[in-house]
């Protein structure tokens, strides 16, 4: 069966919702740029392949500490190892992820980053060297939209993996389980009714990967024959009985390729990869209907294609499932959507990029406070990823409880209010700019619509508006209160008693929507 394609209309409301799915936050001008363009001209736009960005940078020498082999606004990924930079190596890994986040061009990369570390996940404490850790990252990066199986194999030998999932100390002696485990449980074949691969086939994974290990020096993976099984590998009938032979001195590398090969060649591999997709893009339950309308025409294109990651991408979200109306504004934002979502949807203005300690904290303070409720990027709890993407029955929902929610209220209060300010330098939502953009800001009436239409993905009822055109019109009963307030403003706009009453009522409206359930919905 094919994929239904969408053949609706695609004006600005559809492109919004495939832009908020796409980007960590929608700007305006995202949405200017691509208005009149056809669904599948954005999807391509989406999809493009993009230069890699530069790799982050030695931001934190202080008075306290500096790093002895690289030097300050220097690149650090390949440099020596150093036991006392390690650590601060890894907090500017962590701030340059977010900082791609917050500069992101309308490009669906940094989401599929983001998809691929919580698929593959390994967690920065355990893999210890921030080298090796960002090296994992920026292969996914190098790899978001090409070929699933290059991607395997290379996570399969990824020197932050071999460390995580004990990959360097598995050898024919004593066979690690670990990552043969994960590598069908999670990375390929998933938990699905039909994924039915045995512990003989993990125990035989085990022995088929031994060998590996780390260089510390060329910050790669490398095999030592003399660690490696030579001995048959016997898989199940879940792979068709397949043996896989030894191999001996270096050609026992060459095993991974046999194993790949052996992996792709059975169907469940497609089928999880797609489900993945669609509860990450589209929404967390996926019932038998879009099994079989979706996920299993989805994974047909992913084996014609040869397991390219683009065209399942691009048949996804040109798909009609995907703009059906059960399936807009059903997903909880992450606190990385939510965060950062805000800072590029009104616009936050974030240190000169010369300025690059400055800003690597400004990245960094976003950064932690998404790990204050529940998402530390870098860290997932453990191999599965953040519970919210894959724990039935609740998925999203995970995000939302008693702690988090006064926690993401709190967060978007004092962006409206008093931000955050580091050596002088201030991130903050400027009410003004941001409603100065929209087309006709004097009128209460047409900025509630607009707004609303910006930074929801859902219309509100009636009452709400009611309510947010009191807070601009001060509780008068004329829209002139407003406009007048405006356009006092705008004539006189140094004028400080006459900025501060828009301000004011800018910051209780502002405060207001984003105090709502809808503004934590994408």
């Amino acid at each position: 069966m094919a994929l239904q394609a969408y053949t609706g209309t695609f004006g600005k409301v559809e492109l919004t919702h495939l832009l908020k799915r796409s980007l960590f936050g929608v700007k305006r001008a995202d949405v200017s740029s691509l208005s009149g363009k056809s669904l599948n001209e954005v999807v391509d736009y989406l999809l493009l392949d993009l230069p890699l960005p530069t790799p982050p940078i030695n931001n934190y020498n202080d008075t306290g500490f500096t790093d002895p082999v690289v030097a300050a606004g220097a690149v650090w990924v390949n440099a020596a190892y150093d036991g006392n930079a390690n650590s601060r190596r890894v907090t500017s890994f962590k701030s340059w992820w977010t900082g791609q986040m917050l500069t992101q061009q309308v490009s669906l990369r940094e989401k599929m980053v983001l998809f691929w570390a919580n698929h593959f996940s390994t967690e920065t404490a355990i893999v210890g060297d921030a080298r090796y850790i960002f090296k994992h990252n920026n292969l996914f990066r190098t790899l978001a939209f090409g070929s699933f199986k290059e991607m395997v194999k290379q996570v399969t030998i990824d020197p932050a993996m071999l460390r995580y999932l004990n990959g360097y100390l598995n050898t024919r002696t004593a066979p690690d389980e670990n990552y043969g485990r994960e590598l069908q449980e999670l990375f390929t074949m998933g938990k699905g009714p039909n994924s039915n691969y045995t512990e003989a086939d993990v125990k035989a994974a085990a022995r088929l990967l031994t060998g590996f290990q780390v260089d510390a020096t060329t910050i790669s993976s490398v095999f030592t024959a003399s660690r490696h099984d030579t001995t048959d590998k016997q898989f199940s009938a879940f792979y068709g009985n397949r043996l896989i032979k030894g191999r001996t001195g270096v050609d026992g590398a060459k095993e991974v390729d046999d194993i790949i090969d052996m992996l792709f060649s059975n169907n469940e591999l497609a089928l999880h990869i797609c489900r993945r997709l669609y509860t990450f893009f589209v929404y967390y339950e996926i019932t038998p209907a879009v099994e079989q309308n979706v996920i299993a025409p989805l994974a047909d294109i992913f084996r014609t294609s040869g397991y390219q990651i683009k065209p399942v991408l691009k048949a996804l979200f040109t798909s009609a499932d995907f703009f059906a109306t059960q399936n807009r504004s059903c997903n909880i934002k992450s606190p990385i959507d939510l965060m950062v979502g805000l800072c590029r949807e009104f616009e936050i203005v974030f240190p000169d990029p010369l300025d690059y300690v400055n800003t690597y904290y400004m990245w960094d303070y976003i950064r932690a406070q998404a790990q204050t409720i529940q998402q530390n990027l870098g860290d997932p709890p453990n191999v599965s990823g953040w519970q919210a993407y894959h724990q039935s029955p609740q998925f999203y929902e995970l995000w939302i409880n008693s702690d988090t929610l006064p926690k993401r209220n709190a967060f978007t209060d004092r962006f409206i209010n008093t931000g955050y300010t580091r050596n002088s330098k201030k991130i903050v939502i400027d009410p003004l700019a941001y409603t100065a953009k929209f087309p006709k800001p004097e009128d209460p009436n047409q900025l509630i619509t607009d707004v609303i239409a910006h930074l929801y993905t859902l219309d509100v009822n009636a009452s709400v508006k009611t309510f947010l055109k009191s807070i601009l019109l001060s509780n008068q009963s004329t829209d002139v209160y407003w406009t007048e307030a405006w356009t006092n403003y705008k004539l006189d706009p140094t004028n400080t008693a006459k900025i501060n009453i828009v301000t004011t009522r800018l910051k209780e409206f502002y405060k207001y929507i984003m105090n709502l359930e809808e503004y934590q919905l994408s």
